[in-house]
């Protein structure tokens, strides 16, 4: 079993379905017009809402939260969504405050999802920093997800939650072969802290591809929110720009359509 559907439901919000499994990404279901508080003097502003409604998900079975604490990770109706999956795969810090059975994983700690007639997942957590050198007692833990299972052609699916280009990212290219990689892009910054930046920009995606090499790379996490600075014309403009091999790469989802990506 190779292949696997993926639906991208807006901002970091994906559905990904392998081989009977049902895993959410960073659940974002609230309607547009509410801001939202990040902290330190930042805040944004929902623009769109999500291509499905949550009543409209199948039941699901685990969900990969990069981070709790903003809100265009986890919203409120996100939030609800918790309880009914079997599991939450998250930060140590989310983990506590998430309580229940939340698994919190450190960089590069596994666990592994494991049914009868259904292919057995290994789940690792990989490194992200959501923002600059030194940001992160303010900006909090992230994480991103490497999945893998057995019939692989082209390596894991990697998710890389929200995170900035630096060494820790890179660490995934030396360490693992990455087969589909979906990018939080977005290239987010907020007017408090002028230029600095808090989550990849189309540039940065371009770098890591070059070491990534990903059979696919799918960008997420680039519309439906004004803190989000690179939308998708502006990534496609810096894709016409990289070398075909690398522009070749890239995949946009159509929002709220299952799609079948080859891994």
């Amino acid at each position: 079993m190779s292949d696997v559907r993926i639906a991208h439901i807006g901002g970091p919000t994906t559905l990904i379905e392998i081989g009977g499994w049902r895993l959410l990404t960073d659940p974002t279901f609230d309607p547009p017009g509410r801001t939202y508080p990040f902290g330190w003097g930042t805040s944004s502003r929902k623009l769109t809402g999500p291509a499905l409604a949550a009543t409209d998900l199948p039941p699901i079975d685990a969900i990969l939260l990069s981070h709790d604490h903003h809100g265009d990770n986890l919203d409120t109706t996100g939030r609800t969504l918790l309880q009914a999956a079997d599991a939450v795969i998250t930060t140590p810090a989310a983990a506590r405050r998430l309580g229940g059975d939340a698994r919190g994983l450190t960089p590069w700690q596994t666990t592994r999802l494991h049914a009868p007639d259904r292919p057995t997942i290994d789940i690792t957590a990989t490194p992200a920093r959501h923002g600059p050198p030194l940001s992160r007692p303010l900006t909090g833990q992230v994480t991103g997800f490497a999945l893998k299972w057995e019939g692989q052609r082209h390596g894991a699916l990697w998710i890389s939650g929200d995170t900035v280009l630096y060494d820790g990212v890179r660490q995934v290219a030396r360490r693992m072969q990455v087969g589909t990689a979906l990018l939080h892009l977005g290239g987010v910054r907020f007017p408090v802290t002028g230029p600095i930046r808090y989550t990849m920009t189309a540039a940065h995606a371009v770098e890591l591809c070059r070491l990534l090499l990903p059979v696919t790379a799918i960008p997420v996490h680039y519309e439906g929110w004004h803190h989000f600075r690179e939308g998708r014309g502006a990534i496609e403009d810096e894709l016409a720009r990289a070398p075909a091999d690398i522009r070749n790469r890239f995949r946009w989802l159509p929002t709220g359509t299952p799609t079948e990506i080859s891994t």
